[in-house]
């Protein structure tokens, strides 16, 4: 995949996050609050990373998004930190800027979908 194509998965896989959680809308809860905290103190931090082009850290930071994502059955969210992680690990910063972009429009439509499956089963 290229770096700027969207995956054909869809953003939040919910029937594989709702059987990760045994179908336990609170634990659920937790886990998105908890995501909510986590997930923009680390992409603060790989902002930085960018911004110094401190290639360590990008990596570092785009593997832990990575796995926080994989946990919420965020694919292509997932996927687009596996890429900064790759960039991260190559030093290829020609691409970076994009990839990065690519990211932060994935987790922001994850976290939009997220919040709109909790209104619904908790309005």
């Amino acid at each position: 995949m290229q770096p700027n194509e969207l995956s054909p998965e869809p953003v939040l896989n919910l029937p594989e996050l709702l059987a990760r959680v045994e179908n336990d809308c609170e634990l659920l809860r937790e886990l998105i609050d908890i995501s909510k905290v986590d997930i923009p103190r680390h992409l603060s931090l790989l902002r930085e990373a960018v911004a110094q082009a401190d290639m360590k850290n990008i990596q570092k930071s785009g593997h832990m998004l990575k796995g926080m994502l994989s946990n919420l059955a965020a694919t292509r969210a997932a996927a687009a930190a596996g890429r900064l992680e790759q960039l991260g690990l190559s030093g290829d910063t020609t691409t970076l800027r994009s990839a990065i972009a690519i990211f932060e429009s994935e987790v922001a439509r994850l976290m939009t979908e997220l919040e709109a499956y909790m209104a619904k089963i908790h309005p």
